[in-house]
C-alpha cells in the first residue's frame, strides 16, 4: 500500500468521502457525520489528509488530522483531531488504518500538537477497538457530536516517550 498526502478536496478523497458518508448513514439509520469541515483545515501545518492507494492506484482508505484549540466545543489547546478515518471493506483488517494513525499520530507531534482526539460512535465498534489498542482512553465529549447519546470521544497525549 501507498499512503500519499491529498488535499482534503482532492477527487480521489471526495470519492471515499461519499462512501464513508453511505456507512454512516446505514449504521446510524438515516445519519450521515455533518461535522462542517473545509479544506484548509487539513492543510500543513495546521492539518493532514492521507489517502492509501493500493497496487493498482485505486484509493483504498483516508485519515486526517486537524488542530484544535479550546473552545466552546470541548477542545483543549494543542489538540489536534483526528477525522475521516475509513477503509473500504474489502480492505478491512490489513493493518491500514492502524498505519495511516501512526503516520497522523506523528505529523501532529511534529506539529507541536500535545493530544489527539476523535469522535466516533457506538454503531463502530472496529474503530473503538482499533484507538483502544492504540493507546486511546475515553475522554470528556467535546466537538459537533458531544450531546448525541451513541457518541464516544477518546484521547492519547501526543508525548515523546523514552525508549
Amino acid at each position: 500500500m501507498n499512503i500519499q498526502t491529498r488535499p482534503y478536496d482532492h477527487p480521489d478523497a471526495l470519492k471515499l468521502e461519499a462512501e464513508v458518508q453511505q456507512e454512516y448513514i446505514e449504521r446510524y439509520d438515516g445519519d450521515g457525520d455533518t461535522t462542517p469541515l473545509d479544506p484548509t483545515m487539513f492543510a500543513p501545518p495546521s492539518g493532514l489528509y492521507l489517502i492509501a492507494y493500493d497496487e493498482q492506484s485505486r484509493p483504498v482508505a483516508t485519515g486526517g488530522w486537524r488542530s484544535r484549540d479550546k473552545n466552546g466545543e470541548g477542545y483543549a489547546d494543542g489538540d489536534a483531531e483526528l477525522k475521516r478515518m475509513y477503509v473500504i471493506s474489502e480492505c478491512r483488517g490489513l493493518g491500514l488504518a492502524r498505519r495511516i494513525l501512526a503516520v497522523l499520530e506523528a505529523d501532529a507531534r511534529a506539529a507541536g500538537r500535545i493530544r489527539m482526539v476523535l469522535e466516533t460512535g457506538i454503531q463502530q465498534p472496529e474503530a473503538i477497538a482499533l484507538y483502544a489498542s492504540a493507546g486511546y482512553a475515553p475522554a470528556e465529549k467535546f466537538g459537533h457530536f458531544r450531546e448525541y447519546e451513541t457518541s464516544r470521544c477518546f484521547a492519547k497525549p501526543l508525548t515523546h516517550t523514552s525508549p
